[in-house]
């Protein structure tokens, strides 16, 4: 899997929303490997979105397009600013990755310092993680290349995503969030309260 983070302030929520729902009813149809995308927008006006292709040469045949060309030159004026862009061709899931039925969607951004010890995390703790977070229903680790991250938490919603962050965890998991912290630095969350989410089969 390829992913492409693409986040930036904007200057209008509505046309934002406007413009990415367009590329997800006129514009996706014709991306061959486009597999779905994740967006949405913090309190203060940040959108940060996750495309995911099957491969970056897809993705990459994508942005060739005539159509996506056009689509992102207008959609580029809706950003006050730089807009950050990370392709990524080191993708880890849980839980099955991502899900179109999340009601909330946390992103976790920052610096790892073992990424293959942060995997093997991920995958001893899936089993507890469903069992003690049910609300969780999916997750998407994207690496940027450079030791930073980008990682897409689905929840069924936002008021369940907050209830299990106060539940007492058992011994097991707390040890393994323990160790998870321990690998991450320069971390920072980004709640996407009404996620926006698009994929082939919707």
């Amino acid at each position: 899997m390829f992913i492409q983070v693409i986040q930036g302030h904007v200057t209008d929520r509505d046309e934002i929303r406007d413009a990415f729902d367009a590329w997800g009813n006129d514009i996706a149809a014709g991306a061959t490997g486009w597999l779905g995308t994740t967006a949405g927008l913090t309190h203060d006006d940040m959108l940060i979105a996750l495309v995911r292709f099957d491969t970056i040469e897809n993705a990459r045949a994508n942005t060739m397009r005539a159509e996506q060309h056009q689509w992102w030159m207008e959609t580029s004026k809706l950003f006050a600013g730089d807009v950050t862009i990370h392709d990524c061709t080191e993708i880890d899931t849980y839980l099955g990755g991502g899900s179109d039925d999340a009601g909330f969607v946390q992103v976790i951004q920052g610096r790892v310092s073992d990424p293959e010890r942060l995997r093997d995390l991920n995958r001893r703790s899936e089993g507890a993680l469903a069992t003690h977070r049910p609300e969780i229903i999916g997750g998407t680790v994207a690496h940027h290349g450079d030791g930073g991250f980008t990682e897409a938490v689905y929840f069924t919603s936002e008021a369940a995503a907050r209830e299990g962050e106060q539940r007492e965890l058992p011994p097991e998991l707390a040890g393994f969030m323990d160790q998870w912290r321990s690998l991450l630095s320069d971390v920072r969350y980004y709640d996407l309260t009404e996620p926006w989410l698009y994929s082939p089969a919707r």
